[in-house]
């Protein structure tokens, strides 16, 4: 691919990846760009979490999958580098590498000889990286070194967008979700707004369930999980007790 059409192709990369997507989409653009353009048998990409704990979230094959996993057993190797210290490397023949003999072996032993690999940050945050592989040593160039980078950049900041959308979807959605089972409450006990939320979070925080759960149950079976009704506990003000309303 010549440096001219690599560019026009980097550029419409970026217009797609920067375009409404979810994380899913947004990794498999990247992946199956990353082999067009530099040209590779292998290719995937982790996640970093808290703790240093790695995460693969797409692969072309299975054999990516268990160098990756192998990487994470070990404590080594390049993807750890790159969530770390490095921003980009280049391994040009597994059966020679030194910085990470445990992981070099494994790769040489599963038919992968050549390694390129970027991070994918922001300014924010270390996200993970993006990992290209050849079964042929010195497959790989500083030039794809360069490219790689490139595109791990601009699909980082598509990754941090894709997931900082899903992330309020979901917040907006458990909001709603809340919301209708606070309603269901009210009208099936005669509570307040406020008694219906605190009767939610209490019974969350009683039986170690997550608010979203409580209310999503409240929602489908308009009760509270097992049957459960309010109590005195919620120290609940009413003047008249309907038919469905406890004692006071």
């Amino acid at each position: 691919m010549s440096s001219e059409q690599l560019r026009g192709d980097l550029a419409a990369l970026a217009l797609s990846l920067h375009g409404r997507g979810t994380v899913t989409e947004t990794v498999d653009r990247v992946l199956a760009f990353a082999r067009q353009a530099i040209g590779c048998d292998h290719a995937g990409v982790i996640f970093a979490h808290a703790g240093r704990q790695l995460e693969t979230v797409a692969a072309t094959d299975q054999v990516v999958r268990d160098l990756e996993a192998i990487q994470a057993t070990l404590r080594e190797g390049p993807d750890l580098s790159l969530t770390r210290e490095d921003r980009s490397l280049l391994v040009t023949d597994t059966t020679c590498e030194t910085r990470w003999p445990g992981w070099a072996s494994a790769a040489a032993g599963l038919g992968l000889r050549s390694m390129v690999g970027a991070r994918l940050y922001t300014s924010e945050r270390t996200i993970g990286s993006l990992n290209l592989y050849d079964s042929k040593p010195c497959h790989f160039t500083e030039s794809d070194r360069q490219v790689a980078h490139v595109l791990a950049r601009h699909a980082a900041i598509a990754l941090w967008n894709s997931q900082h959308s899903e992330h309020l979807i979901r917040a907006i959605d458990s909001r709603k979700l809340i919301g209708q089972a606070q309603g269901i409450l009210m009208e099936r006990f005669g509570l307040e707004e406020g008694q219906a939320f605190a009767l939610l979070k209490r019974y969350s925080q009683d039986h170690n369930l997550k608010l979203h759960t409580v209310a999503e149950t409240v929602v489908e079976t308009r009760q509270l999980p097992n049957g459960t009704r309010p109590t005195s506990k919620l120290s609940f003000h009413r003047s008249t007790p309907g038919p469905d309303r406890p004692p006071a």
